[in-house]
């Protein structure tokens, strides 16, 4: 069974992009990283798929998992490790 696909939708200086990265990170997780600061277009399609113009905005497959807080939630919990191992 192979890991999910992740995609963080995220921008340059933002802290909490970094943090969500660092945790995917030292679960040994890679992910795709989406920069909407510097592409408007998927800043438009971050927008339109969640209707959330902050970031990050991160996706576990076809599963939006919210923000920062959303996903320091899920893995407070242990349910990331249950979405992660699908």
């Amino acid at each position: 069974m192979s890991a999910p696909d992740i995609k963080i939708y995220s921008s340059r200086f933002c802290g909490y992009c970094v943090a969500a990265e660092r945790l995917f990170t030292s679960k040994g997780f890679e992910y795709e990283l989406v920069k909407v600061d510097e592409d408007p277009n998927q800043f438009e399609h971050m927008v339109h798929i969640t209707g959330r113009r902050t970031v990050p905005q991160i996706f576990i497959g076809d599963q939006h998992v919210g923000g920062f807080d959303d996903l320091s939630a899920l893995n407070q919990s242990g349910e990331l490790d249950t979405l992660l191992d699908t």
